[in-house]
């Protein structure tokens, strides 16, 4: 054997049982030597020992599984089976990639996994039908994004928006925004990025995908301490769709049969008080809005607002309207 081929062993023994064992596949003495032969490596056995003990030395988790004849492999890795398909299903299920992208993704985290894994993912966690981005743009929008937030660089982009015939259309006239970012969120599928309007003193929410032209200017982000203080957990516990409105603290009166829907959406240390048997008052701060109004909606009689009174108001319009448009004239 070459000197060469020897620099090689080590390194050809560790990719083999990277990709074709774990915890409950492994490769035999005669494999490993075999497979190293159709690498143009020349081993024996009690060269592969020495060479499995050096990679335990070095801190690979090198296992001997009870299999006859007994065989080796790698027993740990970054991730679990498990937690690979977590993360692929979450990547599949992803709207904001498109599918070619969401494949690549999905085969550069079976690739974390062996060979067996990888096939078994293949099968399990392909869906078809999940509605996915047309483009790519997000992707780089993100990445985009994310070094303007490291520069402390202000962004400009133009902002679209379909129409009826579903064409993108670029909002306020085709003006070009120029906002400080403040935090990007993941919500309902979709990337939004959080920004800070000095002229409203506002954080309005753009979603990424609905950008045109982004790109990062030589204008410095403004800073201060509202920037500073902003909470991204808060703002989306309170935000429904990121669509804005003005926070105000509601209690909502729910009963027992929707409180599991309450605290998805709220977090399971919402504050909240029995008031009667199967009845709680919960107490949230939201930004009350058409979106948060439509969320309400959805649970009928079984939520209702109890404060402030100005909001069940409001809350009722909103309904009468809806319903008077289903009216004959």
């Amino acid at each position: 054997m070459s000197a060469e081929s020897q620099k090689l062993k080590l390194l050809y023994l560790l990719q083999m049982l990277y990709e074709q064992t774990d915890e409950t596949h492994g490769l035999t003495t005669p494999q490993i030597i075999e497979g190293l032969y159709e690498r143009g490596v020349e081993a024996e056995r009690k060269s592969v020992y020495r060479d499995l003990d050096a990679l335990r030395a070095f801190g690979m988790d090198i296992v001997k599984l009870p299999t006859r004849p007994v065989s080796y492999a790698l027993g740990s890795r970054t991730f679990t089976a498990a937690e690979l398909t977590l993360l692929v299903d979450a990547v599949q299920s992803s709207r904001f990639l498109t599918a070619r992208m969401a494949q690549r993704l999905s085969s550069g985290l079976a690739s974390l996994g062996s060979q067996h894994q990888a096939e078994t993912l293949a099968r399990n966690v392909h869906v078809d039908g999940r509605i996915k981005m047309q483009n790519e743009s997000v992707f780089h929008h993100v990445d985009t994004i994310h070094e303007a937030l490291r520069r402390r660089a202000k962004v400009a982009f133009r902002y679209a928006k379909p129409n009826a015939a579903k064409e993108m259309v670029a909002q306020k006239d085709a003006r070009v925004y120029h906002e400080t970012p403040v935090h990007l969120i993941y919500s309902d599928g979709c990337y939004y990025l959080i920004a800070y309007n000095e002229k409203h003193e506002s954080f309005p929410a753009y979603r990424v995908d609905r950008m045109v032209g982004l790109r990062i200017t030589d204008e410095p982000a403004a800073r201060n301490e509202r920037i500073a203080a902003f909470d991204p957990a808060a703002f989306s516990a309170r935000t429904f769709s990121m669509f804005g409105g003005e926070a105000r603290a509601v209690t909502l009166r729910v009963e027992e049969g929707v409180m599991g829907a309450i605290i998805d959406r709220f977090g399971k240390d919402v504050e909240s008080t029995v008031v009667e048997e199967g009845v709680a008052h919960v107490h949230v701060t939201v930004a009350t809005s058409p979106v948060f109004f439509g969320w309400l909606a959805q649970f009928g009689r079984a939520v209702r607002i109890e404060a402030p009174k100005s909001l069940a108001q409001e809350y009722v319009a909103y309904l009468e309207d809806i319903a008077a448009s289903y009216r004959p004239e």
